[in-house]
């Protein structure tokens, strides 16, 4: 398994250093949305790094992990909780491109329907700077909803002030 994932990371290596956003035909069928997808999980690993290093984390997260093996979604905010990164496979769970919720409030995927009670505990556990887990309903940018599976947890700088949120979501059934 370590070779495929040596394969992957090359591959994406190569794929960003051309000019051109294709693969050969043979190949399309059976490989291109996989290698399509591990580039953009790439991109995002190196972009959550750089995010990671500039904000002097003292988190060691293991993006990768999260990413290709959980395929779950990352979503960062800063300590005011408005995102700053969203990893691009968000759009496939509930529709939104990163760049459309990119300085917005995780409240955007709530409504209605959403428990007031779950809710009302992630404010408690943000405003307590302590980690949680839990499954709320969440709306798609089409409105239709979907249930979340959210591990959030405050990120803390080398000094030990909170510099972000982190949380890592998936739908569940």
């Amino acid at each position: 398994m370590s070779e495929i994932k040596a394969y992957d990371k090359a591959a994406n290596k190569f794929h960003d250093s051309l000019d051109i956003n294709s693969l050969p035909i043979t190949s399309w069928d059976m490989y291109a949305p996989h290698f399509v997808a591990v580039c953009k999980n790439y991109k995002d690993i190196e972009s959550l790094s750089l995010l990671a290093e500039t904000n002097e984390w003292s988190y060691q997260s293991h993006f990768a992990n999260e990413l290709l093996h959980k395929q779950q979604v990352i979503v960062v905010t800063d300590p005011q909780l408005k995102i700053v990164h969203a990893t691009k496979n968000i759009i496939d769970m509930n529709g939104y491109e990163p760049h459309e919720i990119i300085g917005k409030r995780p409240t955007i995927f709530q409504g209605a329907d959403t428990c007031k009670e779950t809710t009302g505990a992630i404010r408690k556990a943000v405003q307590s700077k302590t980690p949680f887990e839990t499954i709320v309903l969440n709306y798609r940018k089409d409105g239709s909803t979907y249930k979340c599976w959210i591990k959030g947890e405050p990120v803390f700088n080398t000094s030990g002030e909170v510099v972000n949120f982190i949380a890592y979501e998936k739908e569940v059934a």
